[in-house]
């Protein structure tokens, strides 16, 4: 027994230093190469935590990189409204006296000038005006001519001074009725200096009281027009303006002269301009808000009265560090940007390294947004500006919502 534990310790002897020149053979083999992964993180305890990608990936998703730029950005108050427009833009025609109508010579939509025959009309009580107005000035020459001749008499002392005072009463009765006749045939379009026996007629024009297009036609051809229901709807957009809703808690910050930027449904805002001209000095019924009214700079063929829009009213302007919109990113209440590391290393070995970094953040206009790093930044330093997003789901794959 003694000697195979000699001969086992002898075998020992021999297999150890095999066993140690493996190992160290084993050691000194080429590494095992494998693919690069889709994205790595480091999450570093002194920054921030990071993003690696490899040149491809920094070009499949489209990522760009940028600096911070100084940029005068105003803080905005967000309202909501509709265009409108003034009473004098809007106008609803209608008629004083009942007609048949004989013709209508428009389209809705078409633009029209003040004063374009919109629709013909027949009616028996326009025929019976103009022929009061004939017979009226008839009688008024009949009762002028009597005058003169009483007049005359009184100063031959022939005739009492009551029968000329009856005479002047009947002179100035007909001189207005006439004038009011007159007055009534000018509402149909009727020259009553140009009113014959021979040219009476029974129709008469229903004339566009503005320039603007028509918006509603309310009459058929053939049809019996009643008196004080509108036919025709005009509208003239030139003269469009925005009544905004501000909350009782912002009204002290908005002021007369201030821009409004603006977009209507299926636009950004920022599309087009206003200027504040007035605000309301009550409440509006049952709500905490006051009208603020904007006139517009310019009226696009697009906006239409009544029609939605969403604005900012500029408040106060401040220049600020800032960024495109989509270079910061959010999740939840916390807000980050990725800034760039080691460009140079990065670009020779072929990958990106993306440190996301908290920022606060300003003031909002026109796709920037003022930026307040919490950690301090090179001045020169490469900013995603494009591609944020992803590298933020990168990072939070798991653990929640995030956005924007």
């Amino acid at each position: 027994m003694n000697k195979g534990i000699k001969n086992s310790t002898r075998n020992m002897r021999y297999l150890l230093p095999i066993a140690l020149i493996l190992l160290l053979g084993a050691c000194r083999s080429e590494p095992t190469t494998t693919a690069a992964p889709e994205a790595t993180m480091d999450h570093a305890t002194d920054h921030g935590p990071e993003v690696v990608l490899t040149a491809d990936q920094v070009k499949a998703i489209g990522l760009v990189t940028g600096t911070m730029e100084q940029r005068g950005l105003k803080s905005s108050l967000k309202a909501n409204g509709h265009l409108a427009l003034p009473p004098d833009q809007n106008a609803q025609v209608s008629i004083l006296i009942g007609g048949l109508v004989r013709s209508v010579l428009v389209e809705e939509g078409q633009h029209v000038e003040k004063g374009t025959v919109l629709a013909t009309l027949e009616s028996l009580e326009h025929l019976q005006l103009q022929q009061d107005y004939l017979v009226t000035v008839s009688d008024l020459d009949v009762f002028d001519a009597d005058l003169t001749r009483q007049q005359d008499l009184q100063t031959d002392r022939i005739n009492a001074t009551k029968t000329v005072e009856r005479a002047q009463a009947d002179a100035s009765s007909a001189r207005a009725r006439k004038a009011g006749l007159a007055a009534k045939l000018r509402l149909f379009g009727t020259d009553p200096a140009r009113l014959t026996p021979e040219n009476m007629s029974a129709a008469y024009s229903v004339r566009a009281p503005i320039t603007g297009n028509l918006k509603r036609i309310n009459v058929n051809l053939g049809q019996f027009a009643e008196p004080n229901k509108p036919l025709f709807e005009i509208v003239d957009t030139r003269r469009l303006h925005i009544d905004l809703n501000v909350f009782e808690q912002d009204v002290a910050k908005v002021k007369i002269g201030q821009q409004v930027v603006f977009g209507h449904a299926g636009e950004p805002v920022g599309q087009h301009t206003a200027v504040v001209f007035a605000i309301n000095k009550a409440f509006e019924t049952d709500q905490q808000a006051v009208l603020v009214h904007a006139r517009l700079d310019d009226t696009g063929e697009e906006l239409l009265p009544g029609m939605y829009i969403e604005a900012l009213i500029r408040i106060d302007s401040t220049q600020a560090w800032s960024l495109p919109n989509d270079a910061v990113v959010s999740n939840g209440d916390e807000h980050y940007i990725f800034v760039e590391e080691g460009t140079g290393a990065a670009s020779e070995a072929g990958t990106g390294t993306f440190r996301q970094v908290s920022v606060r953040i300003g003031a909002s206009e026109l796709g920037y947004t003022e930026v307040k790093p919490l950690t301090a930044l090179e001045p020169d330093a490469r900013i995603v500006i494009k591609g944020a997003y992803y590298l933020l789901s990168e990072l939070t794959k798991g653990s929640g919502e995030h956005g924007h």
